[in-house]
């Protein structure tokens, strides 16, 4: 009894923010993501190349993480609350402009920058890397099946995949960035709860 009493402030000062299966979509998407980015670099870096060897291994394993990325996010569309995150994510409203306003003027204020369970540059990143991920597919499959299509289209998918999968890299190393500087944002994806001072300040409209 004496342990549920002492418990009981720091249960209530934590926020539900992800749900299990949205923790572990976001996982195994990141790994995977990683996977590719890490064999790209070792099918086009000399120094790495070199390094690694074995290129038709390194091939294969790249062609393969990239045909399973998105399965992750299939399977958490069984979800009710992946689903309702991905509506979230989808959706933009005014105080998203004004946030992106805020971003661009340098406006490091919280109350500049109204947010609700995601914000605007969160917004804008899923859309762009969701798209990106699709093209990079696309692109990789043409480039995969040779036979299929004629040389102009492989060409063009080549030139498309490999200097997509560079800004890929750039941006992720942002999103990267980004979740190193807030240490509460990655507790909320490895634990599933943020506290509610953090969920205030940065996510002020958020109903929770």
């Amino acid at each position: 009894m004496n342990l549920r009493v002492d418990h009981a402030p720091a249960l209530a000062s934590r926020v539900r923010r992800f749900s299990r299966a949205e923790r572990w979509v976001h996982r195994v998407t990141a790994l995977l993501m990683g996977v590719c980015v890490v064999t790209a670099a070792c099918l086009y870096v000399p120094q790495l190349a070199e390094l690694v060897g074995r290129r038709e291994l390194v091939v294969r394993i790249h062609e393969w993480a990239g045909l399973a990325l998105p399965v992750p996010v299939l399977a958490g569309l069984a979800s009710r609350a992946f689903r309702s995150d991905l509506g979230r994510l989808n959706r933009f409203g005014p105080h998203d402009r004004v946030w992106l306003r805020a971003a661009l003027r340098r406006d490091k204020r919280h109350s500049a920058r109204p947010a609700g369970k995601f914000n605007a540059g969160q917004k804008v990143y899923a859309s762009w890397i969701a798209g990106a991920s699709l093209v990079m597919l696309g692109t990789g499959l043409i480039m995969w099946f040779t036979h299929l299509t004629p040389l102009m289209w492989r060409t063009s998918a080549t030139f498309v995949h490999d200097w997509l999968a560079l800004t890929i890299g750039i941006v992720l190393a942002g999103h990267i960035g980004m979740a190193l500087g807030d240490p509460e944002a990655r507790r909320g994806l490895r634990t599933g709860s943020v506290s509610r001072e953090w969920a205030e300040r940065e996510h002020s409209l958020w109903r929770r």
